[in-house]
């Protein structure tokens, strides 16, 4: 209903589209449609790279050190994104412990630009999507038939080669559901872009407030969160796809 709601208000009561013209020939919806898709791509395969490596460490460890070391990746949800992002604007700032403890080792002052801009997006988008990249990924990787890997080695086949071999193209399946999730969540991402980016790193939610706030012109508002519900479903249905191929390459199994 809500969603129904939106697209009733987008359209004017389903009489004119004229938000949608309004919304298309706009150049801040252009600007911060670019910043979200790249701020999405950029921030998923950095949690990607950076999940992938949890990953393989919690593949290799005994069941019992794994299930508590699962407990210390899912420990970033027990806090609220809101609160996490308060916290990187200490650590990240100007003044904060990144910059004072390089202060400090090198006997200069460093004022690394850190926050205010897209390395501060990309940080705390990637704390809050690495732990939602890990499990899909570790769940392909537990798959893997460890014959596979002794087989390997007895061909004479060297670490790299393994992973690059039999690793990788094994657990694709779960990279990519999981990249593909991590699209998903970034997309809508406002509290992030909100506290620790910039003027340049308006994104689609952060522009679906600023219309509601500032303008108060909920038809272009609506226009535009119609737009990044359609943007998520892009990214959404090959990730709902994939899942589903999976459960069913399971129950075969």
């Amino acid at each position: 209903m809500p969603l129904l709601f939106i697209l009733h208000t987008s359209t004017a009561g389903g009489t004119s589209a004229e938000a949608f013209h309004s919304v298309g020939s706009s150049a801040l919806f252009r600007r911060a449609l670019v910043t979200t898709v790249q701020v999405a791509v950029l921030a998923s395969l950095i949690s990607l790279v950076l999940g992938y490596l949890v990953a393989l460490h919690l593949v290799r460890q005994p069941p019992r050190r794994r299930a508590m070391l699962m407990v210390l990746v899912l420990l970033p949800f027990w806090t609220s994104i809101l609160v996490k992002s308060y916290a990187f604007t200490i650590i990240l700032g100007r003044e904060g412990l990144i910059n004072g403890a390089l202060s400090w080792l090198l006997g200069t002052h460093i004022e690394l630009p850190l926050i205010f801009n897209r390395a501060g997006v990309l940080i705390g988008m990637t704390n809050y999507l690495t732990p939602l990249v890990v499990f899909p990924i570790l769940a392909s990787l537990l798959a893997i038939d460890p014959a596979l890997y002794r087989a390997a080695e007895i061909m004479g086949a060297r670490p790299a080669r393994i992973f690059f071999t039999v690793t990788l193209p094994l657990s694709a399946p779960g990279v990519a559901a999981a990249v593909l999730s991590a699209a998903v969540v970034s997309l809508g991402f406002f509290i992030v872009p909100a506290l620790l980016g910039g003027k340049q790193d308006l994104m689609l939610a952060n522009l679906v407030d600023f219309y509601t706030r500032e303008v108060l012109d909920w038809g272009v508002a609506s226009a535009v969160g119609v737009m990044l519900f359609v943007l998520i479903g892009v990214f959404a249905v090959p990730a709902m796809v994939l899942r589903r191929r999976k459960q069913q390459q399971l129950g075969v199994a």
